[in-house]
């Protein structure tokens, strides 16, 4: 039946598709998350280390505090929660007063590996929240490390921190135990002497203890519970804005106490954004036939999707992946996204069979959840993984004696 014009005007158009060309693409090698400790070492003197961040002044101590979750926008967005981070803004990255860009995607596993080795996504090999082990078919859970496989297998590069402590450089990691020996932690931040400290003021002290204890030194600390209160409650709860309250103050008692000739870097492995539980802004996968079509394996989070097609059906789900989310994701074939710099500049071998058939980023404040295979992610309020700038940007606040 053809409608009259009379009831046809005024229609909206079917949607545009989201070119993937158009992903705004971490600033690899100039401006991520993986160029910040090269830069650091190489100013202290480590061999085979290029200082990246040209901004970025010399310093003989360094101490990196990663705090899991917190968004340069999200900094931007309570001033009166962090009052002391916000003072700090202008200095971050170098004085230009500009963040960084986490890495694609901006998740803990790959953001952590990114600045512990100083590699990109494409040659650390850690590039999803969950990707397939080409050996094996399974997903591996890089968070989580499950299944089992072999950590320097995986990830066979040397940590920046590693080179510094061969180099001679007093090295430390100050976190919480629990971390000490995952495989997490030994392929990304290994190096120097861990120090397991349960609560964030102890942590902060004993950082500013082992930032003196050499006269050349890098030292790292990190705080998850900012990032827990915000996929629990979201960033707009009264929980996610105490916890910002909390990391202010911890950032200043460090501040506080750094020793000469020192420098401090506040930065985040991601942002988050929060996400309506509705069907406008929640796609489940395990109840859409449409997306389930021809896919043997769904990977990565809500936002960052890895999909793993059935052998023969890639150029299908590509099709597919495309009609039904494409002006809400941008969705890319593994070439594609490789060949785009998703990943970085380079993908080893060993990494291009982790890396999805397909690959989907979504655009707005929405995710593709899996409810019945992930039920605790699929509960998250706050999320993240994507490229848009509440994900992607991530402070370099910087406090110098």
């Amino acid at each position: 039946m053809v409608l009259p014009v009379a009831l046809t005007e005024g229609w909206p158009d079917d949607p545009v598709p989201l070119d993937p060309a158009t992903a705004p693409v971490p600033a690899y090698g100039t401006g991520s998350l993986a160029d910040l400790l090269p830069t650091l070492v190489a100013g202290q003197g480590v061999p085979g280390c290029e200082a990246r961040l040209t901004e970025l002044e010399p310093a003989d101590r360094n101490c990196v505090f990663l705090i899991d979750g917190l968004g340069w926008e999200q900094i931007k967005a309570h001033p009166d929660e962090a009052p002391y981070l916000t003072s700090l803004l202008a200095t971050s990255r170098g004085g230009t007063g500009r963040p960084l860009t986490a890495g694609f995607p901006a998740t803990t596993a790959t953001s952590l590996a990114s600045v512990g080795t100083g590699q990109f996504p494409g040659t650390h090999g850690l590039p999803g929240y969950t990707v397939r082990n080409p050996d094996t078919g399974e997903l591996m859970n890089q968070l989580r490390w499950n299944p089992w496989t072999s950590p320097p297998v995986w990830q066979p590069y040397p940590t920046v921190f590693r080179l510094a402590d061969e180099a001679g450089i007093h090295t430390a990691q100050v976190s919480s135990p629990v971390f000490r020996d995952t495989p997490l932690t030994k392929i990304a931040l290994s190096g120097g002497t861990f120090h397991g400290r349960l609560s964030g003021e102890e942590r902060m002290d004993l950082a500013a203890e082992q930032l003196a204890a050499g006269d050349r030194s890098l030292v790292y600390t990190y705080y998850s519970e900012l990032d827990g209160a915000g996929h629990r409650f979201g960033i707009a709860s009264d929980a996610w804005r105490g916890q910002l309250m909390c990391v202010d103050r911890l950032v200043q008692r460090l501040a506080e106490q750094l020793p000469p000739r020192a420098a401090l870097y506040v930065t985040a492995d991601h942002g988050m954004v929060d996400i309506p539980f509705d069907e406008d802004h929640r796609i489940d996968f395990d109840e859409d036939w449409e997306l389930r079509a021809g896919v043997a394996l769904l990977g990565g989070e809500g936002r960052a999707r890895h999909v793993y097609a059935v052998p023969g059906a890639e150029a299908d789900v590509l099709t597919c992946w495309r009609e039904v989310l494409g002006d809400r994701f941008w969705v890319a074939s593994r070439d594609e996204a490789i060949g785009l710099g998703w990943f970085g500049d380079r993908i080893d071998e060993r990494v291009y069979g982790r890396i999805g058939d397909v690959v989907a980023a979504a655009e707005g404040d929405l995710a593709l959840t899996a409810s019945v295979n992930e039920p605790n992610e699929s509960a998250m309020v706050g999320m993240h993984g994507s490229m848009t700038a509440a994900e992607q940007l991530v402070p370099l606040l910087e406090v110098r004696t």
